[in-house]
């Protein structure tokens, strides 16, 4: 019956440990994860460690932005490639390179800056430079205030948003003027965000937040007046008095949210930032890619393609990967019991024999005698 009850101990032992090696990959991956949530750049990486095991993803994804014409993303991937040590078919790269040489060319350059200045419509590094250069000299946010306060002064519907970027545009604007130039970052991120919510680029959590914070950095009955007044064949007074109705005290968050997307954009390109605005719900969304771009830089975009907003921080499977950490952790807690189990039943039958054997001996020894 002893014997019986130390072989089943040592069954549920191996029973256990079977059980914790097949979860234990598992656990190990999922304790990564939960460590690096906070860390955009470490959790990417374990993130694409699992994704990249199709060493074809990144092949197709190239061939993919090259026919829809997106030379910066078709590079991304390569530079990815790159990283990740994934080979790439030498005519890839050579076309990869070809088109981006044709995106940087000083024609491509020249028109897309000049669509940027007249439609305040940015896609890449050229057409940025000609949003900006338009909102430094105040036409872009004069036109976009004048245009939402107008409907606001006739109770038409109102884009609070593109009105509170402007109006924190034209003193931004100025802040520009007054710091040659040190608060062009921030300035770019203001024309980032008008322009993706412009387009339908923005995400509708991001969109719905900003919103509301826009709300607060325009002091309406100030700005009616202005609009009533204003007029863009007189620029300067229509900006000075637009600029009153700025609350810079209200603008915070909205300004922390320019700057980070700014930040994305300086290190990781304008398609990136615009990629960040449309898949961010907020502005913590916005702070990670900042944070990941500044660790990645040119190969976030194609981080930000294959993960989506899973890039930035874990999303749905917080209870999952517990699970896994739990059940590998009560698979190693049946492997030690068993053991402790076998090994106490194992002595005790040890001792059990020991015991018999000495009591025969004693009784063969009274019988001898």
């Amino acid at each position: 019956m002893k014997r019986r009850r130390t072989s089943l101990a040592l069954i549920g032992a191996a029973a256990s440990a079977a059980v914790l090696l097949a979860l234990w990959p598992h656990a190990r991956e999922a304790a990564a994860l939960l460590k690096a949530r906070d860390d955009p750049a470490q959790l990417s990486d374990l993130k694409l460690n699992s994704a990249l095991r199709n060493r074809d993803l990144v092949a197709a994804n190239v061939v993919t932005a090259l026919q829809a014409g997106d030379a910066d993303l078709a590079d991304s991937f390569v530079e990815l490639a790159r990283e990740k040590d994934i080979s790439l078919d030498d005519e890839q790269t050579r076309r990869v390179a070809e088109a981006v040489s044709e995106a940087n060319s000083s024609a491509h350059f020249a028109k897309n800056f000049a669509t940027g200045l007249v439609t305040g419509n940015a896609d890449d590094v050229a057409s940025l430079s000609g949003t900006v250069a338009g909102d430094l000299f105040v036409f872009g946010d004069i036109r976009d205030v004048v245009r939402e306060g107008k409907h606001l002064v006739m109770g038409e519907d109102t884009d609070r948003l593109i009105l509170g970027l402007a109006t924190a545009g034209l003193a931004v604007t100025a802040a520009t003027y007054v710091s040659v130039g040190g608060a062009t970052p921030l300035r770019a991120g203001l024309s980032l965000v008008k322009d993706a919510r412009k387009v339908g680029r923005l995400g509708e959590g991001l969109a719905e937040w900003a919103g509301r914070s826009a709300r607060e950095v325009v002091d309406t009955p100030v700005l009616q007046r202005a609009v009533a007044d204003g007029s863009l064949l007189h620029p300067t007074q229509t900006a000075s008095a637009i600029g009153a109705a700025f609350r810079a005290e209200k603008a915070g968050a909205l300004v922390r949210l320019a700057k980070d997307i700014g930040r994305v954009g300086e290190r990781a390109g304008i398609r990136a930032a615009q990629d960040t605005l449309k898949i961010a719900d907020g502005p913590k969304d916005v702070a990670r890619a900042a944070r990941l771009a500044e660790a990645k830089g040119g190969k976030t975009r194609a981080i930000l393609k294959i993960l989506g907003r899973g890039a930035l921080l874990l999303t749905g499977g917080l209870i999952d990967l517990t699970l896994w950490i739990f059940g590998a952790l009560l698979a190693l807690f049946g492997v030690l019991s068993s053991i402790k189990a076998a090994s106490e039943r194992a002595t005790q039958a040890w001792l059990d024999r020991r015991k018999a054997k000495r009591l025969r001996l004693q009784m063969a020894a009274v019988a001898a005698g």
